[in-house]
């Protein structure tokens, strides 16, 4: 079964062409990390699977439905069904800073017009799925770290019992300590859910990815140039821009590209 699968996608956005034969699966229990610099297409792509951003061709399936199939009632109600739910790099723009953290966390089970006991053990669930303590649920944003915030953010997400999690640099804002945080809940979560919730993860932090993700798909201006088990790209990276991602990381460790290696990536995609 496949949650997620995007076969021969492109996306044009202002005349240009943004993602170029873009082809990934992500399975139940699976979590697809996709790597790439600044620029690379990485948010597009994640919006482009939310229908955020349209697809100038190719197929884009969720749960087995056809969302660029979808239009008028017919994506608003996928969109309130929430089998794919999209976490933002900043949690701000998905938790509302005016009400508390609870009640941003049970917007999505009450607008699916849950009864009031599943609203709220829903809640519960989710706060305690992302390790954020039940007493944080009457705080707003603000009184919260950029860790507890990201967890929140989740924890939002996850109220709605989504199928795929779609999460856009969930730790480039965070400090260290954060950032190991959010990391450790994300794995946590992976391994209680293994059954039935994918996660398609975009960052820039090859590092990240390397502990969290169990398939890796390394972005170039736009195209897929490397994809395969986490554990074989980060040891054995068969493309010169994967290895200067990866080299880049000191505890990975992987010799960086020879001179001839850089001039072959630079020559790769024209300018």
């Amino acid at each position: 079964m496949t949650l997620l699968e995007l076969a021969n996608v492109d996306v044009d956005l202002g005349g240009a062409r943004i993602l170029s034969d873009i082809s990934l699966r992500v399975r139940p229990g699976e979590v697809v990390g996709v790597v790439g610099e600044s620029g690379s297409g990485k948010t597009t792509l994640a919006r482009t699977v939310m229908r955020a951003v349209p697809a100038a061709s190719g197929d884009i399936r969720v749960d087995d439905v056809d969302v660029r199939a979808l239009g008028g009632r017919a994506l608003r109600a996928w969109r309130r069904a929430g089998a794919a739910q999209y976490v933002f790099q900043d949690p701000l723009r998905s938790l509302d800073p005016g009400i508390r953290i609870g009640d941003s966390v049970a917007e999505g089970p009450r607008l699916a017009g849950l009864p009031r006991a599943e609203v709220a053990a829903r809640v519960e669930r989710a706060l305690e799925a992302v390790g954020v303590d039940a007493a944080l649920a009457a705080r707003r944003p603000a009184e919260l770290s950029g860790g507890q915030r990201q967890r929140a953010a989740i924890a939002r997400a996850l109220a709605v019992e989504p199928k795929l999690l779609v999460l856009d640099e969930p730790v480039s804002a965070l400090d260290a300590a954060s950032r190991d945080r959010v990391i450790r809940s994300l794995v946590a979560l992976r391994d209680a859910r293994a059954s039935e919730l994918g996660m398609l993860v975009i960052s820039h932090d090859v590092g990240s990815l390397a502990a969290l993700s169990d398939r890796l798909v390394v972005l170039y201006r736009g195209r897929i140039v490397e994809d395969g088990l986490t554990r074989d790209v980060v040891s054995r990276p068969q493309h010169p821009y994967t290895r200067l991602l990866i080299s880049s990381v000191p505890l990975i460790g992987v010799t960086a590209p020879s001179p001839a290696e850089r001039a072959a990536l630079r020559a790769l995609v024209p300018a």
